[in-house]
């Protein structure tokens, strides 16, 4: 289907500047050898957003197919436990923020004692050591409780990468421990994966370009070009691995398979320019030069290739072909 509207299309061009076409002599040419594919649309790196805290999986903001941000919280565990301590903590500092307040009353009053000589030196050390203790102690209590809340925060579970969600294999009010995956992420930089036979390995090269159909098994022409990103250097199962960097693919699924046209080396064909083929009722038709009038002769296109039409069947190289008179 693809070749036959790309090949109907190339012909009606040429039909147009038919008129000023000169005589053809047909020779052997070398073209790529294209060989049709599928490829797979593929994440270049797949992330794992995973939980830092046993508990309640509390949250849960994303599902699939959603796009994240890196560092967007797209859950968030909860233990109540946390709470509770943080609570206890709470109160024991304003517990100590009281008796700090009475250590500063009492470390004044001995102070002014024993500058009039009432007390001992003694008096006013405990006092001042009475006051260390209780703020020492309170910014202990304090160092806890800024871990704990710390430690509360890690119930945010973040996206390590921006990319499309791919899978979540947990849901809400499930318990989750450190580690557990919450979601899949795919990475937003995808590739199509191709598998060739290994014979073909040695003609493949990073930077060659790849045809990429349209998508759907109906649709005609060419969707775009991509290149070669890598040849990965292990075989599999006696295949060739290759990326291909391509724009757009984005919009795709994880995983859609996608038509590819790659060119596996070169051989020789009839190329003929399209001015002057005919396409009529399907069948396609040259003017052939010989001792006389030129003949009309059926032959038998493959695809378009750079600088024409291949012909499979009914030229042979030295033939000359006649140009098609205006309006024929």
């Amino acid at each position: 289907m693809r070749n036959r509207i790309g090949l109907a299309a190339l012909l009606a061009l040429g039909a147009a500047g038919a008129a000023a076409a000169q005589g053809w002599e047909v020779r052997p040419v070398e073209i790529a050898d294209r060989r049709p594919v599928f490829g797979q649309v593929e994440s270049v790196k797949r992330a794992y957003a995973r939980a830092r805290l046993t508990g309640e999986l509390a949250e849960l903001s994303v599902t699939e197919g959603d796009a994240v941000a890196a560092g967007q919280v797209i859950a968030r565990v909860r233990d109540d436990k946390l709470d509770l301590q943080i609570a206890a903590l709470d109160a024991g500092l304003r517990a100590l923020e009281a008796q700090a307040a009475q250590a500063r009353i009492d470390l004044d009053r001995a102070r002014e004692l024993r500058e009039r000589g009432a007390v001992a030196a003694a008096t006013l050390d405990q006092a001042r050591t009475a006051m260390n203790v209780i703020e020492e102690t309170r910014a202990a209590r304090e160092a806890e409780r800024a871990a704990l809340v710390r430690r509360r925060d890690e119930g945010a579970v973040l996206a390590p990468e921006a990319g499309r969600v791919l899978s979540v294999p947990v849901v809400q009010g499930m318990t989750v421990t450190p580690g557990e995956t919450v979601a899949e992420i795919a990475a937003e930089r995808f590739v199509l994966r191709a598998r060739l036979p290994e014979r073909h390995a040695r003609f493949l090269g990073e930077g060659d370009v790849v045809q990429i159909a349209e998508r759907g098994p109906l649709t005609g022409g060419e969707a775009g070009e991509g290149r070669i990103a890598k040849v990965y250097p292990e075989l599999e199962a006696g295949q060739v691995v290759v990326d291909i960097a391509a724009a757009g693919l984005g919009d795709f699924f994880v995983g859609e398979r996608v038509r590819l046209s790659v060119a596996t080396g070169v051989r020789e064909a009839l190329v003929v320019p399209p001015a002057y083929l005919r396409l009529r009722h399907g069948v396609a038709f040259v003017r052939l030069e010989g001792g006389g009038a030129p003949v009309e002769v059926v032959v038998q296109p493959g695809g378009p290739v750079d600088g024409g039409v291949e012909v499979l069947a009914g030229l042979k190289p030295g033939d000359v072909l006649a140009a098609w008179e205006a309006g024929e």
